[in-house]
């Protein structure tokens, strides 16, 4: 499966449009990563637990979106956009949606 955020694949040609595909994985951040989190943003530095979080929850979003694609018969999947939301009454889910149009290639 060809995933791009190009509206084409370079040397091959689109003959069928399968339709809109979506991936959507909304994970919970545990306690534990808060307090790291305030901490580093307190004394400076990047989360790797935070970092660590969102790349999982991009690449199961991701693979959703490339196992809706395939069931549809597709090859690839074109035009893909990422969106990133906070959930929750105290913003402790991260929600990631990779959205796409599964395509037919020659």
């Amino acid at each position: 499966m060809i995933l791009t955020t190009t509206p084409s694949v370079q040397g091959r040609s689109i003959v069928e449009y399968k339709g809109v595909v979506f991936g959507e994985v909304i994970a919970g951040v545990n306690f534990l990563r808060d307090i790291a989190a305030s901490v580093r943003n307190f004394i400076g530095g990047r989360s790797s637990s935070y970092e660590e979080e969102l790349i999982s929850a991009r690449t199961k979003a991701m693979e959703e979106m490339a196992a809706r694609a395939a069931k549809l018969g597709a090859d690839a999947v074109v035009g893909i956009d990422l969106d990133y939301e906070v959930l929750g009454t105290d913003n402790g889910m991260l929600m990631v949606t990779a959205s796409g149009t599964a395509v037919k290639l020659d």
